[in-house]
């Protein structure tokens, strides 16, 4: 019997047309489903409905079954029959879906008794033996630690245990790699599959990660604007996609080594320079202290963008917040624009930094969104009193044309906005006192494949028409590969490899650099799955 039955399941939110339209989905058990499509497509709404995790507000017709059990006005008695036994949830951000003070045994322990009556001891053997089933290591130990105490990789595992507490037949995994740098991931992804193959789980993956798709999937549902526009085999739908649409979505995938070859930018005059530089962090309350980056030497020339690559807790962002004179280096020499940042007073600090950007992760968290757009672009130019009035008005428009938007877009506010769009009001801001350095934090991630694409051509084209310097930080190598002139491959805070994009990414030196590759997901499901199995056998 199919596990998950979705038929013509439409979601609207009051009068307004609705979100989703007629979809029709089937999951059979130990199946893996993908659900793709662009961000505002509906996936996560569809998905939500089979756990009554709507947000208030929506009305939803259609029919929804679970192993013959009917969900769709189902009252929240029976709903708590299901979350957790029949189908449970893995969200995208693990450290928003831990609580930070309490231990992950307790968190679990807390699962397992919500789903049956069970001992306090016995809970506890439980939550050990779910740790240890996601390859949690030390589990007996760890199963008294905090969330902070685990890495990113860690924390998604956790997740993942928990929602295997009540031993369902369907596991809801929404982008749950989206957060993680690709080794992370092909660990995730090596564990799901294991989960599938040894307890017959079916799971139901959401996914903007075509590579993730190909590695993973058994068949994938392809999702525009609330309606399913195509449903094949994983094979069928990479081999010979029947839509248009779904085309769009393969050909805008980056992938590794697609690039033409480049041999790096000539020199020129350095922009940002680090000689021997380490960032040391004290231990607080007795604990050790902490290096972030070790005697790292590096060099950004006017115009050159150099990526920076690495696992969680490489230095990355240590190393851009460096850049950008946000930490101070424990010791070493770091110069901006010529000048060292060493012993700056707060005033000649922020005299220099009008001259550097920085662009976020997720322009959600870092826009306000109680101003509208063109408070927000235009506040780097009020800050440093460069314009006001008709100039600053015009000033904002210029930008906002110069990042493809309308001038009209000023008077929006960031939740009128897509994704996509938001990043490039973050670009258009970071743009306003033309920086000679940018430092763009992952500014992809968030994306779908159609908006990074869009996203990634626009950094190219306002990069010739600016002349910044960048430090691109990313854990998506293909990414990287697509706009890097060096790239610096970083490991616990030190560089263990640098060079032209061409030359790291094609002819790797260091075992770490190859592993970081060899990690990488290709949107080939026959290629993908012939790689990880020469992998595997060469492990063996």
């Amino acid at each position: 019997m199919t596990l998950l039955n979705i038929e013509d399941l439409t979601i609207r939110f009051g009068v307004a047309a609705p979100v989703v339209k007629g979809v029709d989905l089937a999951v059979e058990p130990g199946e893996i489903v993908a659900l793709v499509g662009e961000s505002g497509s509906g996936k996560s709404l569809t998905a939500r409905t089979v756990l009554g995790l709507l947000p208030g507000g929506a009305t939803v017709t259609g029919s929804v079954t679970l192993g013959g059990t009917e969900l769709v006005g189902a009252d929240e008695g029976l709903l708590r029959s299901v979350r957790g036994v029949k189908a449970a949830m893995v969200f995208q951000e693990p450290q928003t879906a831990l609580n930070p003070v309490q231990k992950i045994g307790w968190q679990i322990t807390q699962a397992l008794g919500a789903h049956r009556k069970i001992s306090k001891k016995d809970a506890r053997a439980r939550a050990i033996e779910l740790l240890e089933l996601v390859d949690i290591p030390d589990a007996a130990v760890r199963v008294d630690w905090y969330p902070h105490q685990l890495s990113g990789g860690q924390k998604q595992r956790v997740v993942i245990a928990l929602a295997l507490s009540g031993e369902p037949d369907l596991l809801i995994a929404d982008e749950p790699t989206t957060a993680l740098d690709v080794t992370v991931q092909a660990e995730i992804l090596a564990l799901l599959r294991r989960l599938r193959d040894g307890r017959g789980t079916a799971i139901l993956i959401i996914t903007h990660n075509m590579g993730v798709v190909a590695d993973i999937a058994d068949k994938v549902v392809v999702l525009r604007d609330g309606r399913v526009v195509e449903e094949q085999p994983v094979q069928g739908l990479f081999g010979n996609p029947r839509e248009p649409y779904t085309r769009e979505l393969l050909d805008a995938v980056p992938q590794l080594h697609d690039s033409p070859e480049r041999t790096g930018r000539e020199a020129r005059e350095p922009v940002f320079s680090a000689r021997a530089a380490s960032v040391i962090f004290p231990g607080r309350f007795g604990a050790p202290s902490f290096t972030a980056v070790d005697d790292v030497t590096l060099t950004v020339g006017t115009g050159e963008v150099v990526g920076l690559v690495g696992e969680s807790g490489s230095g990355k962002t240590t190393l851009g917040r460096l850049a950008l004179g946000l930490v101070a280096a424990t010791s070493g020499e770091v110069d901006l624009l010529g000048a060292s940042l060493a012993g700056l007073s707060t005033k000649q600090l922020r005299a220099i930094r009008r001259n550097v950007a920085l662009v976020h992760q997720d322009p959600a968290a870092s826009l306000d969104p109680r101003r509208t757009v063109g408070q927000s672009v235009s506040e780097p130019l009020v800050v440093h009193k460069t314009a006001t009035g008709a100039v600053l008005r015009t000033k904002v428009a210029a930008l906002l044309e110069s990042v493809h938007l309308p001038k009209d877009f000023a008077d929006r506010r960031p939740a009128e906005l897509s994704g996509g769009q938001r990043q490039r009001v973050a670009l258009a801001r970071a743009l306003a006192l033309s920086p000679r350095l940018l430092v763009a934090d992952e500014p992809t991630s968030a994306l779908d494949v159609s908006v990074q694409a869009r996203v990634l051509t626009l950094f190219s084209e306002l990069r010739e028409e600016f002349g910044f310097a960048c430090l691109f930080i990313s854990h998506d190598l293909a990414v990287v590969d697509s706009v890097a002139d060096r790239v610096v491959v970083l490991r616990d805070g030190s560089v263990i490899e640098s060079g032209s994009a061409t030359d790291v990414f094609r002819n790797p030196q260091h075992a770490y650099t190859r592993a970081l590759i060899d990690s990488v997901p290709v949107p080939d499901p026959v290629k993908q799955r012939g790689r990880r199995s020469s992998v595997a056998a060469a492990g063996q």
